[in-house]
């Protein structure tokens, strides 16, 4: 077997010797067809109509397969929409041109080929070159071409050559994108409207999480990457703007795992005068939009189980959902000394100076979850784990708020937003001094934001929807780094 460093080292000089002829990395190619178009405008035609018709193409791509057999060859080239074989013969391309070929080109280089199309006796649709042009010179040798990369991590390290040996990969990111035109559709035709805010905040707010932190020198001052646009996105609400959204990414200084990445892409949006049930409704017309438009179908499969989002979405109460898991009643979970009793019985750790809602919210995350594989939207979430939402008329004790959750884990984040002034500065005081406890993820107290909602913000209810799980789950993906191109990953050296 020749040692990949040698292969580095001949083609090498075979760009030397480009070089030395004035044929490396040329201007450009005018290439005027493309694969998949070829193969849906000619694939129906028979080897006679093609030569009668004489159809002159223009082809470009990258070398993925090459036959050399004495004075006539294949190669097969990929380009952005599919691959395409052509055909090379010394006799139409000259014998200094064929010989070229020969020697200085390989698998991977990237070439323009002039010809007209025709059909093998084997009945492939090809390209019969009558001209042949290397445009870049690959000096790293692809991969194996049925096994690609097998190396996990190697493919997201290397997502480029990923990219170019696998058509699962591409399909994959290509359906990515069709996930987030399909939203900027859905809420364009309701009359949202699309913003941007700042992703550099002065105090970093609108999620308990913790954040980057960087330093402007000019100003000289601390900025924090943002870990949510909830409270500028709000602010647009008190100015007028009743319905808006965003499609970004946040930042959260976190741990790395099959769900989590720091960098991420979030959609979050407001509507005045709604409700968290309108958004619960609103949110199942959306996925199922979603799906529908990804996948051809209101069910998909995810790691062996079925998803039907065709069906409206069931919605359990956290404190009877809890109850039900953990064999006890409701009513037993509202008193501290039951449920951290209850906590213990299900082994999950939890402090003895957590809030009782703190406490629920550490057994549901623990003992029911996990079980939520059909889409489920779970209320009823403890005001002291909500410092951003609207308490309930009927329990204020809890927050007018949802949580979707789909093959056991959170998709999105909803409520009725809190609009009282006085009751959101109570509540980030709170917050305040669990940060100065040690609480890492707990918000700081924005003062501004307190200064907006004085203006007066009417009703409101807004959303967070994590992009890249909803990627994974119409693309059956069982790791967020599959759906990001280029996913964080620790150093080398580790």
């Amino acid at each position: 077997m020749t040692d990949e460093n040698d292969i580095v080292a001949s083609r090498r000089q075979k760009l030397v010797e480009l070089r030395r002829r004035g044929a490396a990395y040329p201007s450009g190619f005018e290439r005027s067809d493309l694969a998949a178009q070829l193969h849906a405008h000619y694939g129906d035609f028979s080897k006679e109509a093609l030569e009668e018709k004489v159809v002159d193409v223009k082809v470009a791509g990258r070398i993925m397969l090459r036959r050399v057999m004495g004075k006539a060859s294949f190669i097969t080239l990929q380009d952005g929409t599919h691959q395409i074989q052509c055909y090379l013969r010394q006799q139409d391309l000259g014998e200094a041109t064929y010989k070229e070929f020969d020697d200085l080109y390989d698998r991977g280089d990237i070439v323009g080929v002039t010809g007209t199309m025709m059909r093998t006796k084997k009945g492939e649709l090809t390209v019969h070159a009558s001209e042949i042009v290397l445009l870049t010179k690959s000096l790293q040798p692809l991969p194996e071409k049925y096994h690609g990369i097998s190396d996990r991590e190697l493919k997201y390290r290397l997502r480029y050559v990923d990219l170019i040996m696998s058509d699962s990969t591409r399909a994959v990111f290509r359906n990515r994108s069709r996930v987030i035109s399909t939203i900027r559709r859905f809420f364009d035709a309701r009359e949202y409207l699309e913003v941007e805010t700042p992703m550099m905040h002065p105090i970093p707010g609108g999620a308990n999480a913790r954040p980057f932190t960087t330093h402007h020198n000019s100003l000289d001052m601390e900025l924090y990457l943002r870990v949510a646009p909830e409270l500028y996105l709000k602010r647009l609400v008190v100015g007028g703007f009743e319905r808006v959204y965003e499609i970004n990414r946040n930042f959260r200084n976190e741990g790395l795992s099959s769900r989590h990445n720091p960098e991420f892409t979030m959609l979050e949006f407001y509507q005045a005068y709604a409700t968290y049930e309108d958004l619960m409704d609103l949110t199942e017309e959306l996925l199922r939009e979603v799906v529908e438009t990804v996948a051809g179908s209101s069910v998909i499969e995810f790691q062996d189980e079925r998803i039907d989002f065709g069906r409206p979405i069931r919605r359990i109460d956290m404190t009877e959902a809890v109850a039900y898991e953990i064999g006890v009643s409701a009513k037993k979970l509202r008193d501290p000394k039951t449920i951290v009793t209850a906590a213990e019985t299900a082994s999950v750790e939890v402090d003895p100076d957590w809030e009782l809602g703190k406490t629920l919210v550490a057994l549901f995350e623990a003992r029911v979850e996990k079980t939520l594989i059909a889409p489920t939207f779970v209320t009823g979430y403890p005001a002291e784990v909500s410092p951003l939402a609207r308490k309930s008329d009927r329990r204020p004790e809890f927050t007018d708020r949802f949580e979707l959750f789909i093959a056991g884990r959170e998709i999105a984040n909803g409520f009725s937003e809190l609009n009282d002034p006085e009751d959101q500065a109570d509540r980030f005081l709170k917050q305040a001094e669990q940060q100065s406890m040690g609480d890492t993820e707990a918000m700081h107290f924005d003062a501004d934001y307190i200064k907006a909602l004085e203006y007066g913000l009417p009703p409101t209810a807004g959303e967070g929807i994590g992009i890249d799980r909803l990627v994974m789950l119409v693309t059956n993906s069982p790791s967020i780094r599959d759906v990001l191109l280029f996913p964080q990953m620790r150093s080398r050296e580790e």
